[in-house]
């Protein structure tokens, strides 16, 4: 349904517009060049969340687009404002999650003169969007956010940014919105070719070691049953990329784990063994894949919305451009039911020799996978859990449990420190009704916990788990195993007691310095109907990769 036309000025046109699109939140900071739009939307019902830096309001608006599978939006001023935002652009970009950047800009009369807080935004963010706007007619307002909206949710879904000079957004016009938007040079394919899914199923049929590898593809294209069903009713055993955390229930019994460099070593070996690989809506990263040799003997089937990512990390026998969970209805429908009881009764052997290691804990200091565990045994199954980067994010990816009312956030592609807590406010004004916690290093969350006061501010409950143990883990654990254990600039001493900065905000909280204290303290933490904190003190040289 088309808004009625009527004499608007741009601001209250980009207002109108978000509205239409359907926005409940935005997260921004303001400044003059934005202030025009911001004024505009004291008259909406959408919630303006200010947080404390630009490039939060960008990992906000990430955590609740990876919610709610939609476009969320995060706005900034010219200059400082829009240039900190980029950074929560290109991690958005890395793990295409679907995002709107709207940023202020100087007098359209002052562009390209130095003018105070002058940044060309547009050129400076342009490797890392879909697509940028710099609006210079107010008529095009309308237009140019629909665009946006549509580039940023179809085909791989990805940020996009709208520059609008301060100057434009006061000009009034005749206002519009479209119902629909034609751009004849963006086509993303939807159906896969039919003739290259009679091939993958006939490649199926000849296997006798399937495995597939889910990667973020399936979760942002809503396929989660569809390859649920296909692993059940070809028996394949299922792998996950960083970013395919939750694409299928981590209980399951088809269910091996993540790959990669700091994945389960299950996972690899499964990798190594397979003879017919099924990657869906992965890149297979160099995290993923260290070398191309495993892929000698293996035929490779890689489906994916983006025809870039096929064959470019890794050799491919049978490429599927197109939308993951079309492709996987038309490739089920394809299939017959099929068992592979030899292979996979060879790696269930391993998988419960895992799982037993994997469930043992040192007792003299906190146990970083028996804290995940712990954690997700006391959450309700409508969970989201942020995880940031570094040895935290690893503890997570392979102790996190998260059945189909779960999900996993994490800055997988960008690896973009203090992106957790952040995301997870985004998570939690996206579903009120989820359980919602960040789990943090001490090194990553020194970059965001100034968002404290946001989640203050706007009554947030948002639980923060912060991993201490005085150091940049990852970096110092790279160290030792590189550099002849020669430590530099990895010591965080001056860090503060975090229970006195969260109790300086006026949130409560405790410390964990015992494993015999986790079951406590973690439902202390799930019980509190507000923010809360627990401060986990790990050993020093806990390594990154510890089941």
């Amino acid at each position: 349904m088309q808004v009625s036309k009527e004499r608007v000025t741009v601001a209250r046109a980009m207002v109108l517009a978000l509205e239409h699109e359907g926005i409940k939140h935005i997260f921004g900071y303001p400044g003059a060049a934005i202030c025009p739009f911001f004024d505009e939307l004291i008259k909406s019902d959408i919630q303006n969340i200010l947080v404390r830096h630009e490039a939060n309001s960008g990992h906000a608006a990430s955590g609740y687009a990876r919610v709610t599978g939609k476009p969320a939006v995060c706005a900034a001023t010219s200059g400082p404002g829009a240039t900190n935002l980029i950074t929560a652009i290109a991690t958005a970009h890395m793990d295409s999650v679907p995002m709107i950047a709207i940023t202020g800009q100087v007098l359209s009369s002052q562009l390209g003169r130095d003018a105070f807080q002058e940044a060309d935004i547009t050129g400076a963010a342009e490797p890392f969007v879909k697509h940028s706007f710099l609006v210079k007619n107010p008529n095009d307002i309308g237009e140019v956010i629909k665009k946006a909206f549509y580039i940023a949710s179809t085909g791989r879904q990805g940020p996009v940014l709208i520059d609008v000079p301060m100057d434009i957004q006061k000009m009034e016009i005749e206002f519009e919105y479209p119902e629909k938007v034609e751009i004849r040079s963006y086509k993303p394919s939807f159906f896969g070719n039919k003739l290259q899914i009679k091939k993958a199923a006939e490649a199926l049929k000849n296997s006798k070691k399937p495995l597939i590898c889910a990667g973020g593809g399936i979760l942002s294209s809503g396929a989660c049953e569809q390859l649920k069903i296909l692993s059940e009713k070809c028996d394949i055993p299922v792998i996950v990329t960083m970013m395919g955390i939750g694409s299928i229930p981590t209980n399951h019994k088809n269910y091996y784990g993540m790959l990669g460099i700091f994945g389960r070593k299950i996972a690899n070996q499964a990798l190594n063994a397979c003879d017919l690989l099924i990657v869906l809506g992965a890149r297979m990263s160099d995290r993923a894949v260290t070398t191309l040799a495993s892929f000698d003997d293996t035929t490779v089937i890689h489906i994916d919305v983006d025809p870039a990512e096929i064959g470019k990390n890794a050799p491919v026998n049978i490429p599927i451009v197109g939308d993951v969970k079309t492709i996987l209805e038309q490739f089920i429908a394809e299939v017959e039911p099929m068992t592979h009881d030899e292979w996979q009764s060879g790696l269930f052997i391993n998988k419960t020799d895992f799982e037993a290691k994997a469930n043992t804990f040192q007792s003299d200091y906190v146990s970083p996978k028996l804290m995940i565990k712990s954690i997700c045994k006391a959450l309700p199954q409508k969970r989201v859990i942020c995880a940031d980067v570094g040895s935290n994010q690893i503890w997570t990816a392979n102790n996190i449990e998260i059945g189909e009312e779960g999900k996993f956030i994490t800055s997988g592609g960008m690896g973009t420190m203090g992106f957790s807590f952040p995301a997870a406010i985004g998570a939690k004004c996206a579903d009120k009704d989820a359980e919602v916690v960040a789990i943090c290093g001490d090194g990553s969350f020194q970059m965001s916990f100034m968002e404290l006061a946001t989640a203050v501010q706007h009554g947030i409950n948002v639980k923060i788990v912060v991993f201490v143990n005085n150091k940049l883990g990852m970096v110092r654990e790279y160290q030792t195993n590189n550099y002849a254990g020669r430590h530099t600039m990895v010591d965080l001493s001056g860090s503060p007691d975090f229970l006195k900065l969260a109790e300086a905000y006026g949130i409560n909280g405790e410390t964990v310095s015992k494993n015999e204290q986790i079951v406590s303290a973690v439902e202390n933490m799930v019980n509190a109907n507000e923010p809360y904190l627990l401060q986990v003190i790990v050993d020093k040289n806990e390594k990154s990769l510890i089941v």
